[in-house]
């Protein structure tokens, strides 16, 4: 399972047909879809690159082999990220969580979305 944080104004923001695959900003920008590969990535992520970014923020819990675009795990050192070369397809994206975040903004945890 791949992880991806997106503020939930974006996501809601993203067509919602079944065939429409998500396309965050960094796909047309980098050409690739930052992902993490556990939750503890994904709330380092949230913390350090949208701790300022208002309103709820989520992660999509993506299923690789749904994936229409290839996964590369890149990064440096031995830190490596896996970058989802294409859409992210929504049939891929098996459940979508809820960053808790504190009166800081630090994320916390990530619970089931009510």
């Amino acid at each position: 399972m791949l992880m991806h944080v997106v503020p939930l104004a974006d996501w809601s923001a993203a067509p919602e047909a079944p065939d429409a695959p998500y396309a965050p900003p960094s796909l047309a920008a980098e050409g690739f879809v930052h992902c993490s590969a556990d939750e503890a990535a994904a709330l380092a992520i949230a913390d350090a690159y949208y701790r300022d970014v208002p309103g709820p923020l989520l992660v999509l819990v993506i299923d690789e082999a749904g994936l229409g675009g290839e996964v590369r795990w890149e990064g440096s050192g031995d830190v490596l990220f896996p970058h989802v070369y294409g859409p992210v397809e929504r049939a891929a994206v098996t459940s979508v969580l809820e960053v808790r975040r504190d009166a800081d903004g630090r994320a916390r945890e990530l619970v089931a979305r009510a």
